[in-house]
Order: structure tokens, then C-alpha cells, then sequence
């Protein structure tokens, strides 16, 4: 990935502003009405481009509550589950466009669509979900799934423990009944306990994929350590369950050693994106350091990098009314954004969960902002 000629990884020019049509399609009262995570998968596979009227979308959340919001508070009965999923069509934010989907237990509750099911699972551990994408090779559905396990009883008193790729095959409809679960070698553990894992972000530079620039390959991110490092690996479409067919960027070659991959850049969070510019170059969108106010963009000259320094999209500070408030995990949608823009999501919630939503029902569910690039 050498570039022959320098790229300016610094200046660039763009308009950032409140998308409220796209974050009103989240506020909900009936069923699905929060949750967190957000990735959104084109069913056609076309991933660098606005979706077409016909065409659907797959939303794919994480914790995620179910219930109901009357008055302004939540009824007895609600249920946090741990991930759910919705199915959108079209381009246009309506409501009416879209159609949530989770599971049910033997008693008729709420239950989690995606749960662990793999010879590595414990059985308290829980899955979070990271990216995913349709690999056209076998027009399968990809998602990424974070193995988690809680350690203690407070705010953050989880650890990932493994990650796994869930296997939804082509034409399979929630709940998803014919799932395939493959515990992966995508995890890493350093001497000082700090964690990596593969599933923050994936760029399908395919030409079926519509990226401007293909080679063919499946790029998926990594995140690693307190500082958020971010590493890449990839692989061809036709070899996506074949671990020993994925090479990792070392800094200056693709390699097969995962342990030998590199940090290409820092300060990301655990959920971002990669997404071409009209220019030519790539955007990394992110929370800044994980979670901080800052929506934050590092120009790239290649998915590999290099990337440039942070630039500033937007500080989500108003939207914390509460000091128990938090934002985190921004990443852009490239099938939800019309040609020169980007639609970006970020997650809001509380270190007081069940008593901060008991005052703000609404509040647990991503917001989306517009860049449009000059």
C-alpha cells in the first residue's frame, strides 16, 4: 500500500451539521426503544454508496432495551437484552420504513437474537457486536461478535473474552434460526493483560462492493490496549472463514503472523469506520479515545493508512444535560448518506442506567450528524 506520491492527510473541507430526521427514527415508545452499537449493513452488498429506494438494510444493535415509554417513563415489564437487530428499507429516515426484530425465551420475554453458542463459550458470557457486511462470494451475512463476560457489578465490570464470526446464511430472516458460530483467532492478549480484537470496523473494497479504488480484499479493523490502537488484517472474500488464509498489516507488509501486527494509529474507539472520500483519500471515523465528547476523523491515504492527525467533526457536550451522561463509538453509514456527505451515529448513555432512563426514556439510542465534504 506505498504511495508513489505524498497525500494530504491534514486539509479538508467540509460542513458538519445535526441530522435530526435520522436520530427522531430511533426515538421510539412501543417495543425496541433504545439500545446501542449501531452498524448498518446493505443487504445488496453494495457498501460505498447510498442505498437505493428499494433496497434494504440491516441495523444491527447491541444491548439493546425492550418495552414500553408512556408519560415519559418506562412501564414495568421493560428488558434489556443484549443485542437485537432492525430491518430498513429504502434511503428515507420514516418509521414505517423499518421493522425491529429480537428473540424470545421459552416464557414469551425479550430474549437476545445472537447468543454464544461456540466450544469457547462460558455459560455466563454475552455477545457484543462489532461489524459486519454481505460477502457476495456467497452472499452470506458476516457479523462480527464480541464474547463478553461480567467481572464485576459495577458501571463498566465487563472484559471481552473472545470474538467470533456469526454466519447468517443468504435468504435467512430474523430470528435467525440457521445460524453458524466459529470461535476465531481475532483475539489478543499482551503480558500486560491489555486486549485486541478484530470487528471494529470492516472496508469491503470490492468492485461488486462499489469501492472506487478495489482490490479485491476484506479489510477488517482491530482495536488494541487503554490507548486504542488500531490494527488491520485482511483477506478475499472467498477465504473470509479460513483464518489461515488472513494476512495483518506489520507497517509495511501484509504478514501471517497476527502477533506481528502493527498499531497504524491511535486514540480510535472500539467501534469506527472506513469509508472512501470523494477525493480519492478514506476517512477513520471514531469516538475520540474511546469515550469522549469528541467525534473525531484521521484522513487516510490507503485503508492502511497513513493517517493523518485528528480532526474535530463535532463535540457532543449538549447532548449531555446529565454530568451521569456519556457518549461513545462513533462511525459513519455510507448506505444512509447521499453522494458527498456522510451520516454519522454516536451512542449516548449513563454511568446510572436504570435511573437516569427512568427520567430520560428516549435517551439510551444513537444520534446522527451530516458532514458533507467540499
Amino acid at each position: 500500500m506505498a504511495q508513489t506520491n505524498p497525500v494530504n492527510l491534514t486539509d479538508i473541507k467540509f460542513t458538519v451539521t445535526e441530522a435530526p430526521e435520522w436520530s427522531a427514527l430511533l426515538k421510539r415508545n412501543t417495543g425496541w426503544f433504545g439500545g446501542d452499537g449501531i452498524y448498518t449493513i446493505p443487504l445488496s452488498g453494495v457498501e460505498s454508496r447510498q442505498s437505493k429506494p428499494k433496497d434494504k438494510i440491516l441495523f444491527i444493535f447491541s444491548d439493546s432495551m425492550i418495552g414500553e415509554v408512556r408519560d415519559n417513563t418506562m412501564m414495568p415489564g421493560y428488558k434489556m437484552i443484549h443485542n437485537s437487530v432492525a430491518l430498513f428499507n429504502g434511503n428515507k429516515p420514516l418509521a414505517k420504513q423499518m421493522k425491529f426484530y429480537w428473540d424470545k425465551d421459552t416464557k414469551g420475554n425479550a430474549e437476545s437474537l445472537f447468543i454464544p453458542k461456540t466450544p469457547k463459550t462460558d455459560s455466563s458470557d454475552y455477545y457484543w457486536l462489532g461489524d459486519g457486511f454481505v460477502n457476495q462470494a456467497n452472499n452470506a451475512t458476516y457479523i462480527f461478535g464480541y464474547r463478553v463476560r461480567n467481572v464485576s457489578s459495577g458501571a463498566f465490570g465487563f472484559r471481552e473474552v473472545g470474538n467470533t464470526l456469526i454466519k447468517i446464511p443468504a435468504g435467512s430472516k430474523p430470528p435467525y434460526k440457521e445460524l453458524k458460530q466459529m470461535d476465531t483467532p481475532l483475539y489478543l492478549l499482551d503480558d500486560k493483560n491489555d486486549i485486541g480484537s478484530f470487528g471494529a470496523g470492516v472496508y469491503v473494497n470490492t468492485k461488486a462492493a462499489g469501492a472506487p479504488k478495489p482490490d479485491g480484499y476484506i479489510y477488517t479493523y482491530g482495536v488494541r490496549g487503554m490507548v486504542k490502537n488500531l490494527m488491520v488484517a485482511r483477506v478475499l472474500p472467498k477465504d473470509f472463514e479460513n483464518f489461515g488464509k488472513w494476512t495483518y498489516w506489520d507497517g509495511s507488509a501484509w504478514v501471517s503472523d497476527i502477533g506481528k501486527v502493527a498499531n497504524i494509529t491511535d486514540g480510535v474507539s472500539n467501534e469506527l469506520s472506513v469509508s472512501a472520500l470523494p477525493d480519492g483519500r478514506y476517512a477513520l471515523i471514531f469516538q475520540q479515545g474511546g469515550m469522549s465528547t469528541i467525534v473525531g476523523m484521521r484522513i487516510g491515504a490507503s485503508p492502511v493508512g497513513p493517517f493523518g492527525p485528528i480532526i474535530k467533526l463535532w463535540d457532543c457536550k449538549p447532548d449531555l444535560v446529565e454530568k451521569t451522561f456519556v457518549v461513545y463509538n462513533a462511525k459513519a453509514h455510507p448506505s444512509l448518506s447521499k453522494p458527498g456527505e456522510l451520516i454519522i451515529s454516536y451512542n449516548i448513555n449513563s454511568v446510572e442506567f436504570i435511573k437516569d432512563l427512568k427520567v430520560h426514556p428516549n435517551l439510551y439510542r444513537p444520534r446522527f450528524i451530516r458532514v458533507k465534504f467540499q
